[in-house]
Parts: C-alpha cells; sequence; structure tokens
C-alpha cells in the first residue's frame, strides 16, 4: 500500500518524500518549480474556490470545511485517476501551502485517499 505523507511547500523536499504532488489550486507564493522539486501538480483535488474562500483557514471550523470538502471529493470524477497515480509510488508527498499542519485541506485529502485505497 502506499504511504501518503504531508509536507509544507515551504519545507525543503527531501529524498524520503517519495512522488511530491501538489495539491493546491494555487501555486505557492514565492516558489519557484525548481525549488518544490514536484512530479504532479493536482489542482483538481484541491477545495472549491468557494469552500476554500468561506472557510478561510479557521481552525475553529475546520471539521465543518473537512466535512464539506470529503462531500466535494468524493463526488470528484478526478479522485479515481489520482489513485491510479498513488498505485504506481510507494511513498507520495501531499504538498501544501497551508500554515496550519494539523487543520489544513491536505489533511483531510491523505485520510480520505487512504480510505478509499483501504476499500471496504
Amino acid at each position: 500500500m502506499t504511504k501518503i505523507l504531508l509536507k509544507r511547500a515551504y519545507t525543503a523536499p527531501s529524498v524520503e518524500d517519495g512522488y511530491r504532488i501538489l495539491v493546491d489550486m494555487l501555486w505557492p507564493r514565492g516558489k519557484s518549480k525548481a525549488a518544490l522539486q514536484l512530479d504532479h501538480w493536482a489542482k483538481a483535488l484541491a477545495p472549491s474556490t468557494g469552500l476554500r474562500k468561506g472557510w478561510d483557514h479557521d481552525a475553529d471550523r475546520f471539521g465543518e470545511f473537512a466535512q464539506h470538502y470529503r462531500a466535494e471529493l468524493y463526488q470528484n470524477p478526478a479522485v479515481d485517476g489520482f489513485l491510479e497515480v498513488l498505485d504506481q509510488h510507494p511513498v507520495v508527498t501531499l504538498v501544501y501551502g497551508a500554515k496550519n499542519e494539523q487543520a489544513n485541506h491536505a489533511v483531510v485529502l491523505r485520510d480520505y485517499l487512504l480510505d478509499q485505497l483501504s476499500g471496504p
């Protein structure tokens, strides 16, 4: 099974990251392509603009945000293709720009993907 790691875009890449995927809709400010060392940009898996702006990274509303984002992911046709990409790599790092390392969309995405990979 694929190991899914999380890393901020502002933390230096490392060999242990494996296949690096940016999961933000917007490119991280001040970061070049070379600095991020990405293998893929999966902006189709990022929260919708309305959901992202409505949440506004308010940690107190993270549970509500996570519930709505999981509902978006459940209906997102890009997830199936992304799961196939994950199957091809033993270690994948989801790269995100948010400051809060515990309450961000990448945490929700990782947990959702792990649920999908483990099956029923």
